[in-house]
């Protein structure tokens, strides 16, 4: 009888179990449509002043309760970024700045080679609020990231709102790596199971807006071999390869809790540079059409005009060639980190090399660093040589063809 008894306490006990996980499921549905709900209503009235706590962020505060004391809880860092339409010049400060010795051709003979590489793009930039009006300064330190839109910082425990708004006349996302997001703000159109509202983050159309709520848990921090902070991006994912073609990728750093300044930076860190090697294949941008011009009958003829391709390829650091990058300015025995992403073309295959001074990476010690198609990388640089250096992609197509900019360490 003892036995029996055990027997229908177990029973009765599964049971109950079975019970409330039937219910927290049932839960969790009608707060995932809740949460939807929100986004969307936040898409078409951004609020001013003060954010409320997202529901999503609500749920990390109330799991931050049970952390111990010495976690302080994360914050909501907020930003208003748009997709804008500019005309980009890869050599604003002329050709070969760097003064790199180079096989003379026709056109440096004849005295007519082209000064300015210009070319109709869309770029992310950001605002001061949600009116949409006022472009936000980028500052002296951060004036090299150059195309790349502006930086997000995070502290893991953190929470990231973005409102975003599409002043392009194409359809466009924002999509992160290495954040944590629900299928509502993953910013990405493909069969995912998904319908309804939880569909609007996968493609904005022109004029629209658009609220994305990314999460920062541990595992989008530092791992054990990691320094205090690392990078991820974002970027556009409605036809991903046009996209980023196009201009539209921007820069992510998340830093190990309770390594962060106020402002999300490492605190045992003196500068920080972002660069990204990137190969723009202008013959995959949504404007090649339009940037051709009188070339137009040739673009219907580039997949057999590899000659076309060839010319249209731009091979950039943050979208300025031949060393135009602005001179990346450091002292001596300062702690440098250096954040190295690149493009996602086939060519976008990198060998970093810095002249004159090493970094250090996953604990080795090195002076070129390999990337490959969107790779992102964090090493780290205390400079002990003076003087102003070279800075480039050691694939010998990429170096002639002009992925090269210049950095200084003062006394």
């Amino acid at each position: 009888m003892r036995g029996s008894r055990g027997v229908r306490g177990f029973t009765g006990t599964l049971l109950l179990m079975a019970g409330v996980a039937f219910c927290h499921a049932q839960g969790d549905s009608i707060i995932q449509d809740q949460t939807s709900a929100n986004f969307v209503a936040q898409a078409t009235a951004p609020p001013h002043g003060q954010e409320p706590m997202s529901m999503t962020a609500r749920q990390g505060a109330d799991a931050s309760k049970t952390q111990p004391q010495r976690e302080k809880p994360g914050v909501v860092r907020t930003y208003y970024i748009a997709a804008d339409e500019v005309d980009w010049d890869y050599t604003p400060k002329g050709r070969n700045i760097t003064g790199l010795p180079h096989v003379e051709s026709a056109d440096d003979e004849s005295g007519s080679g082209i000064q300015h590489r210009v070319y109709h793009k869309a770029i992310y930039r950001e605002y001061t609020d949600a009116t949409f009006k006022t472009l936000k300064v980028r500052t002296a330190p951060w004036e090299h990231l150059g195309i790349l839109g502006p930086l997000i910082r995070a502290e893991v425990g953190d929470s990231i709102r973005i409102y975003f708004k599409n002043n392009t006349h194409l359809s466009v996302t924002m999509h992160a790596h290495g954040l944590e997001y629900k299928k509502d703000a993953e910013g990405a159109l493909y069969n995912d199971g998904t319908a309804g509202t939880v569909k609007a983050d996968d493609k904005i159309a022109p004029g629209g807006t658009f609220t994305y709520i990314w999460t920062v848990p541990e595992r989008s921090g530092p791992a054990g071999m990691d320094a205090s902070s690392v990078l991820w991006m974002y970027h556009s994912h409605f036809v991903e390869s046009m996209d980023m073609n196009t201009g539209l990728i921007g820069p992510i750093i998340v830093t190990k809790r309770g390594m962060a300044r106020p402002d999300g930076s490492p605190k045992d860190v003196d500068k920080e540079f972002i660069t990204d090697f990137a190969v723009f294949d202008e013959t995959d941008s949504w404007f090649f059409e339009g940037n051709a011009g009188r070339e137009t009958r040739a673009v219907r003829l580039k997949a057999s005009n590899p000659l076309l391709r060839e010319q249209n390829l731009l091979y950039s650091i943050n979208g300025y060639i031949e060393g135009n990058l602005p001179l990346l300015t450091m002292k001596k025995g300062e702690r440098v980190r250096w954040y190295l992403l690149s493009n996602s073309n086939e060519d976008d295959v990198h060998m970093a090399h810095w002249h004159g001074n090493t970094v250090v990476w996953n604990s080795m010690r090195m002076d070129t660093m390999f990337l490959g198609p969107m790779a992102m990388a964090t090493a780290d640089m205390t400079p002990d040589n003076e003087g102003i250096w070279l800075f480039h992609c050691h694939v010998a197509d990429h170096f002639t063809g002009g992925m090269v900019a210049r950095y200084q360490v003062l006394p």
